[in-house]
């Protein structure tokens, strides 16, 4: 459950559109997608980890895996699952506020 660090600065978009089986002139708009979804996401898991409402970390980390994952953001992928099977645990001392600060800066990366 390490706190995982990644440059999102330069993705290579015909790269990722292969991965994912789609055309490189579609990915800023999944990019675009994503960052609007899970800022939204993230903004929501800052409130749950506060009032310590772990259902709700774990619903909404899996939000951003899952979106992460079909994006091949591997580091965001990874961080929000390990945040989410934590939540689902019930881990009380998993440190969720330095997971969020890593995917906020991580996410901060991502350049359309």
């Amino acid at each position: 459950m390490a706190i995982l660090s990644a440059d999102y600065t330069n993705l290579d978009y015909e790269a990722m559109a292969q991965a994912i089986g789609l055309k490189a002139k579609h990915v800023p708009m999944l990019l675009a997608s994503f960052l609007e979804e899970a800022t939204a996401s993230i903004t929501q898991l800052e409130s749950a980890i506060v009032s310590n409402d772990l259902a709700t970390v774990a619903s909404q980390a899996h939000a951003v895996k899952g979106s992460a994952g079909n994006l091949r953001l591997n580091e965001l992928y990874e961080m929000s699952k390990d945040m989410e099977l934590a939540a689902k645990a019930n881990d009380t001392v998993f440190d969720y506020i330095g997971h969020l600060q890593a995917l906020k800066s991580i996410m901060d990366t991502i350049t359309l």
